[in-house]
């Protein structure tokens, strides 16, 4: 299955992701990991996009379009793949179409900018392997230091309330229209953001016949 998975900045895609990737045997390609791995490693796409990450903004989609083209090539997406943050918009989604690289769904999550910023706050980030925690939700097994690699948790910028707000309003103008591209495709499902990370997985599987 060649999945995509859309929501707002926090709705949970990752958390899921990850579990869909052990359902369905394929790759979790995550934009985010990936472009934050670049700017600790200090490559020239890292450079580039660390401003716009630095102040929430989208990373221009040349970036994001030629650090994904070389993810496909790889041979672990032969049989499918769940993009996580990609694509963010509608030139996104040409690009990957007019490239030859199909879905056969793009999964929405639904929930409100509210609930939003209240979960990101309590978001936390491993620095060192890019693990995400929650400390109500989906908290480390030790308070403050990361599950895989024993690093210490850090709150990004990007989970700062402020820079919040800023990425909900992007993903609104920029983002939210893709429902609507893929709908007139015919390959968009929705499903509402539920009180528990188990709870969402269940509507999602339901979603997509697994």
């Amino acid at each position: 299955m060649k999945l995509i998975l859309l929501g707002a900045p926090g709705a949970g895609k990752g958390t899921q992701a990850e579990i869909l990737s052990k359902k369905l045997g394929a790759p979790t390609i995550s934009t985010g990991n990936i472009l934050r791995a670049a700017v600790k490693n200090g490559t020239p796409v890292g450079l580039k996009a660390k401003s716009y990450m630095d102040a929430g903004a989208l990373v221009p989609d040349d970036v994001i379009i030629g650090v994904m083209r070389e993810r496909f090539a790889e041979p672990d997406c032969a049989n499918g793949y769940i993009l996580d943050g990609m694509p963010r918009t509608i030139a996104q989604a040409e690009a990957l179409e007019a490239g030859g690289i199909d879905v056969d769904c793009a999964l929405s999550i639904e929930i409100s900018d509210d609930e939003i910023v209240a979960r990101m706050s309590g978001r936390r980030t491993c620095p060192e392997c890019s693990t995400t925690y929650h400390i109500v939700s989906a908290p480390p097994k030790t308070d403050g230091t990361c599950d895989k690699c024993g690093a210490s948790l850090t709150i990004r910028h990007d989970d700062e309330p402020e820079t919040v707000k800023n990425r909900l309003r992007v993903y609104h103008e920029e983002t939210e229209p893709l429902i609507a591209f893929y709908a007139a495709r015919g390959k968009h499902k929705s499903v509402r953001n539920q009180p528990s990370i188990e709870a969402t997985t269940a509507v999602i599987a339901d979603a997509l016949g697994l």
